[in-house]
């Protein structure tokens, strides 16, 4: 699955890049993370609860900035677990605009899941994944904004 969007923040660059590489403060704002344990300047993991549908799963996620150039793009690789499921996924963050802001990031997330969870359904899959992406912009525009 692929997803991708625009997001206008109304704040300067360099604090949006910081807020937007900062696993703690970005986990802060996604609906169903439980923790983040930071392994190193590059590595963290994620442990998350996904419902999608009837099914839900606890997933433990490796994750890797696989390219930071500040304060402009990022790309991240995901890789996990959960019983039952596994899910790869490779994000992109490109920010633009002036460097006071307003800071527009263009994203996007190539998703695999496979398992019980992928069983579900695509449209399901799409309208919850929808739903958590607007939930997590909601808070990250709320925190960087206010």
């Amino acid at each position: 699955m692929l997803f991708s969007g625009t997001v206008q923040i109304d704040a300067p660059r360099a604090r949006t890049w910081a807020f937007l590489i900062d696993p703690d403060k970005v986990s802060s704002c996604g609906p169903g993370v439980e923790s983040v344990e930071i392994i190193d300047a590059a590595n963290f993991k994620v442990r998350a609860k996904v419902g999608v549908g009837f099914i839900s799963a606890k997933f433990v996620v490796n994750m890797t900035f696989a390219e930071l150039t500040a304060p402009d793009k990022a790309v991240i690789k995901a890789s996990g677990q959960a019983p039952g499921s596994a899910v790869d996924a490779v994000g992109s963050m490109l920010l633009s605009g002036p460097p006071e802001g307003p800071t527009t990031m263009d994203w996007s997330a190539e998703v695999d899941i496979s398992g019980s969870l992928a069983g579900v359904g695509a449209r399901l899959m799409e309208g919850t994944a929808n739903k958590i992406v607007g939930q997590t912009f909601d808070c990250i525009k709320a925190k960087l904004e206010g």
